[in-house]
């Protein structure tokens, strides 16, 4: 039966179409033409977009600056614009609002806008910047002026494809055994990180003596090198290094592209050996639930790609916020924090209003122990005043919304054993490899190293729960944490067992700038944030020649939504010069440090938790450096900071700024070092010691603490 002709709502064309670089600039025409009924006088359509984009934010008011939009309707109607980055329902909420006003439209009238108006010099809109294969400009309309929307019955989609590569990346095993062949997996990307071309593989000879080695790539195609990561060499007995990223969604939920996209890219594209997925409970529908257990028994190769099936609770942080839940195999329970967005009536079991209700419903319906829990921040956070012992093994640190070191003060405070874990929370389709865009994600995904003997659901699953893991930023740094006793990361010490020395050995991916043993969070200088227990260097100030120095700004304005601070600002030398810099973190090549004079720089930059700044190679020591930003101003002396300078502390959460000095360029990489604490340096009860390892290029990584008891 056709339709009535009081169904047509209107259709839209668009002039852009086939395949768009990503972050290119461009212009947009979208017209709509009115259907049936036309639009009534405050009628109005909606342009929506999903909420992971990170396209340029519509503006109206000049013409000159970019992502400028105009709207003309055939018959002269005035129309008010406006954006708003939550004006529909979930996932499809950054939208564009025209209203018709002092008038209104007739079928077959149409509303002209361009995104990207170039004509009084805008340099038009900004594409969104990582791939998409079906990126939608949903359409929607309110004929009547009852704000009652229809979706228009076809939208304008194109493909978002990645851009010229300028970057090679090179992934190769963490550990090797000597004389074996080392795979190694070769990818170039784009100037926003988006793979370029196909990944290829290829099988290096290996090296008969233990060691580190890291292994040049060249792409004659193109002219780019690489190097690898750290490739530690070793005939001695042990777990093998494996690399995860097992929370992020795709576009069922709130990501991007589908969920089959999403497990191979991690295992295609980011070369990771162990994935999950995590869509927010309220917006699996039970198809979908099904589906993400089809595809992760699909995808689940033991020897090459282990996947877990999971969820995200996704409760609001008063109910006891964000848990990622993940199965062992397939065939999982489904409990719901909410059904804001599913079928009232949609049958997967029963609903979790809180996390004391969901902590029971899993315990009792998974008694054998085939579920875990990590609690994480995402938008919302977990509220560790909540906690399951036998549920929740490992806390997540740092992800690519930024870097979280106060849910470990949460835990260790309250005295709980657990691991630490990174991952991504991508929501751009980029598991394992999930740069953040341009959009207030501020940080570069973060990984987990699992120290397992076999890539099997089995062994990756137990290491999980005897925390035999540790976090990174992103970086495959190599770490090895343990003690002269021979208990590894994750394990517990009775208090009637002597107290051990502890023992670390990292291989940075880049020089190392420290490594911390810690006991709690004692990193800081009073209450909880105490001197940590021992820093150690592979310099001392001797070594520090007084023209490399290193300004730090990091922190957040608060834990949960709107965390981000705006760093914006530069710096002045006086009585000295500039010789080079390199910023780092900052991961938006949109918002860059550079360089206006010889005594001079300027920058754009956001932290969300984590870190960002800059290293400065001065042609002499001595002078003084000027630093102005929106959130402080400080001078310091070229020749005085030493090996940490004073922070300023802002409040918020751990906002600070700080410069120090380093030693010359080219530093080492690794840094082995031990301690023994004494029994008076304990606390009664548990002591959870674990290490934190600090980069020069400004990459973190911590590892899982081995619990001394006291």
């Amino acid at each position: 039966m056709p339709p009535l002709a009081s169904d047509d709502p209107g259709k839209v064309t668009c002039s852009l179409r086939g395949s768009v670089v990503a972050g290119s600039w461009q212009t947009c025409l979208l017209t709509y033409t009115a259907g049936f009924a036309g639009i009534d006088d405050t009628g109005s359509i909606k342009i929506v977009c999903r909420y992971a984009t990170d396209s340029g934010s519509p503006q109206f008011d000049d013409p000159a600056a970019p992502n400028y939009v105009t709207a003309v309707a055939s018959n002269g109607a005035h129309l008010a614009l406006r954006y708003d980055l939550k004006d529909n329902r979930r996932p499809w909420g950054k939208t564009i609002h025209i209203k018709v006003v002092q008038g209104y439209l007739k079928k077959g009238e149409t509303i002209t806008v361009t995104l990207g108006d170039t004509s009084c010099g805008s340099p038009g809109w900004r594409q969104q910047t990582f791939c998409e294969d079906t990126f939608e400009l949903k359409v929607l309309v309110d004929r009547y002026a009852t704000y009652v929307y229809e979706e228009l019955r076809r939208s304008p989609t194109y493909r978002i494809v990645p851009g010229e590569p300028v970057k090679l990346v090179a992934i190769a095993p963490s550990l090797a055994k000597p004389s074996r062949k080392i795979p190694v997996r070769v990818k170039r990307e784009d100037v926003w990180g988006n793979p370029v071309g196909k990944p290829w593989k290829i099988s290096e000879p290996g090296f008969a003596e233990p060691g580190t080695y890291r292994i040049p790539i060249g792409d004659e195609e193109t002219g780019l090198a690489a190097e690898t990561n750290p490739i530690v060499v070793s005939a001695e007995p042990g777990p093998q290094r494996f690399w995860a990223d097992i929370h992020g969604q795709s576009e069922e939920t709130i990501g991007t592209n589908s969920i089959d996209s999403y497990f191979r890219f991690a295992r295609d594209r980011a070369f990771v050996d162990v994935c999950g997925h995590q869509g927010n409970d309220f917006q699996i529908t039970d198809e979908f639930w099904q589906q993400i257990n089809e595809t992760t028994a699909r995808f689940n190769k033991p020897g090459r790609f282990v996947v877990f099936p999971g969820w995200e609770w996704s409760g609001n942080t008063g109910l006891g916020g964000d848990r990622n839940v993940f199965f062992k195999t397939e065939g999982g329970s489904l409990f719901r924090s909410s059904r804001a967005l599913v079928n009232r009536e949609a049958k997967s079991n029963q609903d979790a209003s809180n996390t004391a209700v969901l902590f029971d419903l899993l315990r009792k319906t998974h008694p054998d122990g085939d579920v875990m829990l990590v609690p994480h921040v995402g938008g919302r956070y977990a509220d560790l005043a909540s906690h399951s012992k036998q549920l929740e093994p490992v806390v997540e640190v740092h992800s690519a919304w930024g870097t979280f070191e106060w849910m470990l003060e949460d835990a260790f405070l309250r005295g709980y054993r657990i691991g630490i874990v990174a991952n991504s929370d991508g929501h751009k389709g980029r598991p394992g490899a999930s740069y953040p865009g341009a959009s207030t994600f501020g940080s570069y995904g973060g990984l987990t190293c699992v120290l397992a003997d076999q890539l099997t659901r089995e062994d990756i699953w137990n290491a999980y729960q005897s925390r035999r893991v540790y976090a990174t930023t992103g970086a495959r740094i190599f770490v090895d944490f343990s003690t002269d006793s021979g208990h590894q990361m994750g394990e517990v010490i009775s208090a009637k067992e002597p107290v051990p020395t502890f023992r670390v050995r990292v291989v940075g991916t880049a020089p190392i700038e420290r490594v911390e043993f810690r006991n709690y969070m004692r990193t800081g200088k009073s209450g909880p944030f105490m001197p940590a227990w021992k820093t150690v260097r592979n310099y001392g100030s001797s070594d520090l020649e007084g023209n490399r120095i290193k300004i730090v700004w990091q922190g957040a304005t608060v834990r949960g939504r709107g965390r981000q601070v705006n760093w914006d600002g530069g710096l002045v030398v006086k009585r000295n010069r500039i010789a080079s810099f390199q910023p780092f973190n900052f991961w938006n090549p949109e918002k860059r440090c550079e360089q206006i004079s010889d005594c001079e720089l300027k920058w754009q930059s956001l932290t969300t938790g984590g870190t960002s700044g800059v290293i400065l190679n001065l042609e002499n020591p001595g002078g003084t450096i000027d630093i102005t930003s929106t959130q402080a101003s400080l001078t310091v002396r070229g020749d005085q900071p030493g090996t940490r300078g004073e922070p300023v502390l802002l409040g918020g959460v751990g906002k600070q700024i700080q410069a120090y000095q380093l030693p010359p360029e080219g530093g080492s990489c690794e840094l082995t070092a031990e301690f023994q604490p004494t029994k008076q340096m304990l606390n009664r009860g548990d002591n959870p010691i674990y290490i934190c390892v600090v980069q020069e290029d400004g990459h973190m990584a911590w590892s899982s603490p081995i619990c001394q008891v006291r």
